[in-house]
């Protein structure tokens, strides 16, 4: 089976959505795309970002690997599809982090202080 890639930039904001495994790179893409998120977390990091956005109002309780199944999975989708609130917080935060220009700031912030 070949892999087929499709950079999270480009997909992301394409989709309803995501569903994913929580690390910390697919969240931030999630969150900056500005769409829910269904996480099934299952090692390092990953449960301590699906908490972290649940309690951010952009991802429903988060699905643990060993439980699941299509049901689970299906309801967690549906609860997104359904969810104005959580739909609108992820388009916030996601217009947040756009807006944010967070490159230019770190590259000012770090050449302050090599430059005098």
């Amino acid at each position: 089976m070949q892999m087929v890639e499709a950079p999270h930039d480009w997909l992301f904001p394409k989709m309803a959505a995501v569903v994913h495994h929580g690390g910390a790179g697919t969240t931030a893409a999630g969150l900056k795309a500005g769409v829910p998120e269904v996480i099934i977390p299952y090692m390092q990091d990953q449960p301590y970002w699906s908490q972290r956005l649940y309690k951010m109002g952009v991802s429903p309780m988060p699905i643990p690997y060993a439980t699941l199944n299509v049901e689970i999975l299906a309801q967690r989708l549906i609860t997104v599809a359904q969810n104005r609130g959580m739909q609108e917080r992820a388009r916030q935060i996601g217009g947040q982090i756009r807006a944010e220009q967070g490159l230019a700031r770190a590259v000012n912030t770090i050449e302050g202080y090599f430059i005098m």
